[in-house]
């Protein structure tokens, strides 16, 4: 009629077992993820400690020239240690209306020409920081400068020389150049022309010239003319000889 106490036991003799069994394979797999996390965990630290050993360093650069009123913008770099990393002014000082981000971005509008040395400063992320710095000159010129290369001379029968040309703003320009050997009567000879892209951020593009004259004196004058045509932006200059010089030999 009823289930002797015997039978109950030996009906439920093995589910002590079966736990115990489900115990250990619960227990197996704890052991086995909590041993896989720690493994990352090792590889992680080893890595990041073998990370910390790269010495940081800002890279070495010289900066492109910036302009009066005109926007500026570089991206300071560095290597070794762990990113991300944070930049700061520690010496000396940027020109007014210019200033550093955090990220290494030097940016800003410069309103007169000049030069200006400042120290960047550079600290990483890693378990003990590393800082790094480096001394930087940013030289602040007119949007355009046009000096003499060759000062202008007489050879035989011709007038030689040649200019350098900077473009120290952010733009290509459309560069138009004329030289002209004015004679005593006012009449002018063209000894040199060119038109090309004159790319932002050259310094010192030298530009030649020079050809053939009748007998006479002569002064020689050289124009240039740079457009951002996009930005409605004109620059002008102007060289000039000092004194006149003579055509001995020819008709």
């Amino acid at each position: 009629m009823g289930t002797s106490y015997e039978t109950c036991r030996s009906r439920f003799k093995c589910r002590p077992q079966s736990t115990s069994v489900l115990f250990s394979k619960l227990n197996l797999r704890r052991v086995l993820w909590l041993a896989t996390v720690l493994n990352l965990l090792t590889s992680f630290t080893l890595a990041r400690q073998q990370a910390d050993a790269t010495q940081l360093a800002l890279d070495p650069i010289t900066l492109p020239n910036a302009a009066p009123h005109h926007e500026y913008k570089y991206q300071f770099k560095a290597h070794g240690g762990i990113p991300p990393y944070k930049y700061a002014i520690s010496e000396g000082s940027l020109p007014t209306g210019m200033q550093l981000a955090p990220d290494g971005l030097l940016s800003g509008s410069p309103p007169a020409a000049g030069q200006f040395r400042f120290t960047i400063s550079v600290t990483d992320t890693s378990n003990s920081p590393q800082k790094a710095s480096r001394s930087f000159l940013l030289k602040v010129l007119a949007p355009m400068l046009m000096e003499w290369k060759r000062y202008p001379h007489v050879n035989g029968n011709r007038i030689d020389g040649s200019i350098v040309v900077s473009n120290s703003t952010q733009d290509d320009f459309d560069f138009t150049f004329i030289v002209l050997a004015v004679a005593d009567n006012g009449r002018a000879t063209a000894i040199g022309y060119q038109r090309f892209p004159l790319k932002n951020g050259t310094e010192s593009f030298e530009i030649p010239f020079g050809d053939t004259l009748p007998h006479g004196t002569y002064e020689v004058h050289v124009d240039a003319v740079a457009e951002v045509p996009e930005k409605y932006r004109i620059y002008r200059s102007r060289l000039q000889t000092k004194e006149r010089l003579p055509i001995a030999v020819g008709p």
